[in-house]
Formats: structure tokens, sequence, C-alpha cells
């Protein structure tokens, strides 16, 4: 009888210590898990800031262009106050024609250089208007690309968060003993 409670003892002394290797490696196992995702969380932080800055960077870029846009905008309705007023002195040439016939041919002259800048202007506006167009989508395409990352990682969280519970969950169900 001796001999059996020995042994028993024994094979329960045994038994303890390989339950307590055992959690040991499967709590080790989960921290390694968990500092894996700090790890991951950390450099999605991160990734999500450099979008916010290029988004804040193309933000100002826009906003400078569209400065730039109105300041053509003023720049062209002072050029249009100025082709209306070479057309209306060349209409007050045109009545005093044959006294200033050399002064109107120089007049006109002007009016098509400025009827040229004005076009060359226009053409720039366009442009700018194309390049303004295109910074849009570029920042539409930064926008959706960050919302699909930003989806993604909540994704992730929502799962992490469900293992958790589960987790949490299997350990009030059966208690460490």
């Amino acid at each position: 009888m001796k001999n059996f409670q020995q042994n028993i003892l024994i094979i329960l002394a045994l038994g303890l210590c390989g339950l307590c290797a055992w959690q040991w490696t499967d709590q080790a196992n989960q921290r390694r898990a968990i500092v894996d995702r700090n790890k991951m969380i950390y450099d999605r932080d991160r990734a999500i800031q450099g979008y916010t800055n290029t988004i804040a960077t193309t933000d100002r870029q826009v906003a400078e262009l569209q400065q730039r846009v109105t300041e053509l905008d003023t720049l062209s309705t002072s050029n249009q106050h100025v082709i209306l007023d070479n057309q209306s002195e060349i209409s007050r040439l045109h009545a005093n024609e044959g006294v200033l016939t050399n002064e109107i041919v120089q007049y006109e002259l002007a009016v098509t250089n400025l009827e040229k800048k004005l076009d060359e202007a226009y053409d720039g506006i366009k442009k700018q208007n194309d390049a303004i167009h295109g910074l849009v989508a570029q920042r539409d395409d930064f926008i959706a690309k960050y919302t699909n990352s930003v989806n993604d990682r909540n994704e992730i969280v929502t799962k992490y968060n469900a293992l958790v519970q589960r987790v949490n969950q299997m350990q009030t169900n059966n208690p460490a003993k």
C-alpha cells in the first residue's frame, strides 16, 4: 500500500509538472502573438500618419493651385477690361480715320497681341485646370486607398477583439485548476 501511494504521488507530481510546462509554453506563445499584433498595429498607425501627411500636403498644393487659378481669373477679367477699353479706343480712332490712320494700324496690332496673350493665358488656365483635375483625381485615389487601408485595419481589429473575447470566454468557462 505504501508503494502504491508513493507511485500515485510521483505520477501526480509529474503530471502537474507537465501541465505547468504546457501552460508556460502556451502563455509564451500568446505573449509572442500579442507582441506581433502590437507591432502590426504600430506599423499600421505609422502608415496612416504617412497617408495623412501626404493628404495634407496634397490639400495644401490644391489650395495653392486654386489660389493661382483665382489670380489668373482676376488677371483674365482685367485683360478683358483692357480689351474692351482698346476696342472703344479703336472705335474712336475709326471716327478720326482720315487723320489717325497710322495709329489705328498700331492699335490693331496691339489688340492682336493682347488677344494672343489672352489665348496663351486661357491655354495656361486650361492646363492648370487640367492639372487641378489630375491632382483632385490623385487625391481621390489616395483617399480611396486610405479608406481601404483603414477598413482593412478595422477588420483586423474586429477579428482581434473577437479572438480576445473568445479567449476570455474560454478562460471564464474553464478556470485554471
